[in-house]
C-alpha cells in the first residue's frame, strides 16, 4: 500500500524507488512505534517529505535543511512548504525524537542521498531486450 500511495511502480528494478520506499516505510513504522495519533503520523510523514524535498528538489545543503527542519518542527515561522510546524501537534519530547530520527535516517547519510538525486548514473542492463 505504501508503494501504491507513493506511486512507486518500479520497486524491483529502480534503486532510487527502493531507497525512497525504505525511507518512508521506516518512518511510518517508527511513528507507529512512538504511538503517534493518525494526525501526528500524517504530520510526521509530511516532515519526512519536507526534508527529502529540501534535499532533492531545492538542493539545500545539510545545514540549510537542518535549519528548515528546526523551523518546521518548532513552528518559528512559516516554511516554504505547507508541512510547516504546528505547535500543538507534537510535544517537546516528540519533537526531539523526530529530530533524532531524521538525524539517524536522512541527515547521517545526506551525501548518499545527494548522490542518489543529483548524480547521473548509467542504467544497468537487465536483459537483452
Amino acid at each position: 500500500k505504501m508503494a501504491e500511495f507513493l506511486n512507486l511502480t518500479q520497486l524491483k528494478t529502480s534503486l532510487k524507488e527502493t531507497i525512497l520506499f525504505d525511507y518512508y516505510t521506516a518512518g511510518f513504522w517508527w511513528a507507529k512505534e512512538m504511538n503517534f495519533s493518525l494526525i501526528q503520523i500524517s504530520g510526521f510523514m509530511g516532515l519526512l517529505n519536507f526534508a527529502l524535498e529540501n534535499l532533492s528538489i531545492r538542493r539545500m545543503t545539510l545545514g540549510d535543511n537542518v535549519k528548515e527542519l528546526e523551523r518546521a518542527v518548532t513552528g518559528i515561522r512559516e516554511t516554504e512548504s505547507e508541512e510547516g510546524g504546528d505547535l500543538n501537534l507534537f510535544s517537546i519530547d516528540q519533537g526531539k525524537a523526530i529530530v533524532d530520527f531524521l538525524f539517524s535516517s536522512l541527515f547521517q547519510y545526506y551525501k548518499a542521498y545527494e548522490y542518489l538525486f543529483h548524480v547521473r548514473r548509467e542504467e544497468p542492463v537487465l536483459s537483452n531486450e
